[in-house]
C-alpha cells in the first residue's frame, strides 16, 4: 500500500522547494500564478491531503470541538448534531460526540475525556440528573470555551442556544384549549430540569388565563414511553379523566397516544393529545402527531457558529443567550370534531 503523498513528493515531482510547494497551496501572492496551476494540478492528481496531525502539532491546535448530549437517539439530539457537524467541518474542524444518557457521572467522564483530547471547545446539553455543574464550569475556567445549547445551568452566566420553552408550552397548551378541551393533562419531565420547569409554568399559564382551574392531579413525571404508558392508565382511571394530554416530548406522547389505543379510547375524539419536538416518529403515527417543533437543526447551527466564534475571538464580548424561534406543528392528533 502506498504511503499518504507529501509536500515534499510534490516539490521533487516539479523540481521546486518544499516551501514554494506549501505556499502555492496557501495561495500567497509570491507565488505566480503558472507555478499555483501547476502545484494545484498535481496535488489534486496525487489525492494530496495535509497532515492533520503535523499542522495540530505545529499549531498547537487539534481543529476540533466535542459535543455532550444526553441521549443520541433522539430525533431532536441527532438534528442538532447535524446542524453543528456542517457548520464545523466547513471551518475546518472535527466533531467529537459523547452522550451521557442522562447521567451525573457520564457527563463528568464525557467532559475529562474531551478535556484529555485537547479539543477547542465544547458544545454541551446537560443530563437530568446534573445539579452541580463544576466539572463543566472548570473546562471554561481553563480556557475552554463552552457553549451551551437545549439544557443549559439555571442561574449561571454562560453562553447559550435555546428555545422559549414556556412560550412554546403556553402555545401547545392554548391549541388544545381553542380545540375544545377543558381537562388538559401534563406529561413532564423532572421539574429539577430547567425546561421541564419552564414548560410546566408555561401550560399553568395558559389554564389560568383561559380560565381553566389547575387540577395538580393531572400532572404527572413521566417522561419517556415506557413511564407515559402507566401514567396514562392511571389519568383515565381518575374520576374525571383529562379530555387532552400535553407531553414534555414526542416519545412521551406517542406512548400515551398508543395506551390510550389499547384502552379503545379514540384519538383525538376523546382525547387530543400534543407533544414536543415534531421529531421524525411524530409523522407516522396513527394518527399523525402534532407537535412543537424545536428546530433542532437550526440549533445546532446557531450553537456551533457562537462556539467557532469564541474559539477565534475568545476575549471579545459578553456570554450571549440566543433563542431559537418555535411553531406548532398541528397534525391529525388534535383535530377534534365540533
Amino acid at each position: 500500500m502506498s504511503s499518504q503523498v507529501t509536500i515534499k513528493d510534490i516539490a521533487k515531482a516539479l523540481n521546486i522547494s518544499a516551501s514554494t510547494v506549501s505556499r502555492a497551496l496557501k495561495n500567497h501572492p509570491d507565488i505566480s500564478r503558472e507555478t499555483k496551476d501547476a502545484v494545484n494540478e498535481l496535488a489534486a492528481k496525487l489525492r494530496y491531503k495535509p497532515n492533520a496531525v503535523a499542522l495540530s502539532l505545529k499549531n498547537s491546535r487539534t481543529n476540533t470541538i466535542g459535543v455532550i448530549i444526553p441521549e443520541v437517539v433522539h430525533y431532536f439530539f441527532s438534528s442538532v448534531i447535524s446542524g453543528i457537524e456542517d457548520v464545523a467541518y466547513e471551518a475546518g474542524y472535527n466533531v467529537m460526540v459523547c452522550q451521557s444518557n442522562e447521567r451525573y457521572a457520564r457527563e463528568v467522564i464525557n467532559a475529562q475525556a474531551l478535556d484529555s483530547n485537547r479539543v477547542e471547545g465544547a458544545l454541551i446539553s446537560v443530563s437530568k440528573e446534573t445539579h452541580d455543574f463544576n466539572h463543566l464550569m472548570s473546562l471554561e475556567e481553563n480556557g475552554m470555551p463552552i457553549v451551551f445549547f437545549d439544557r443549559a445551568p439555571e442561574g449561571l452566566d454562560v453562553d447559550k442556544v435555546i428555545i422559549d420553552d414556556r412560550k412554546a408550552a403556553y402555545n401547545a397548551t392554548r391549541h388544545l384549549i381553542e380545540t375544545g378541551c377543558k381537562r388538559i393533562a401534563h406529561l413532564a419531565a423532572p421539574l429539577t430540569l430547567g425546561i421541564a420547569s419552564e414548560r410546566f409554568e408555561g401550560y399553568k399559564q395558559a389554564l389560568k388565563e383561559y380560565g381553566i382551574p389547575f387540577n395538580e392531579d393531572w400532572v404527572v413525571v413521566a417522561d419517556s414511553f415506557e413511564l407515559a404508558g402507566d401514567a396514562t392508565r392511571n389519568l383515565m382511571h381518575l374520576p374525571s379523566p383529562p379530555d387532552a394530554i400535553f407531553a414534555v416530548n414526542d416519545m412521551t406522547a406517542i406512548g400515551a397516544m398508543k395506551t390510550l389505543q389499547r384502552m379503545s379510547i379514540a384519538v383525538p375524539q376523546k382525547v387530543a393529545i400534543i407533544g414536543f419536538s415534531a421529531g421524525f416518529f411524530s409523522d407516522i403515527t396513527t394518527p399523525t402527531l402534532s407537535s412543537v417543533d424545536q428546530h433542532g437543526y437550526e440549533m445546532g447551527v446557531e450553537a456551533a457558529k457562537l462556539l467557532l466564534e469564541r474559539i477565534e475571538k475568545p476575549a471579545e464580548g459578553k456570554h450571549k443567550t440566543c433563542y431559537i424561534d418555535t411553531h406548532l406543528v398541528l397534525r391529525e392528533s388534535t383535530r377534534r370534531k365540533s
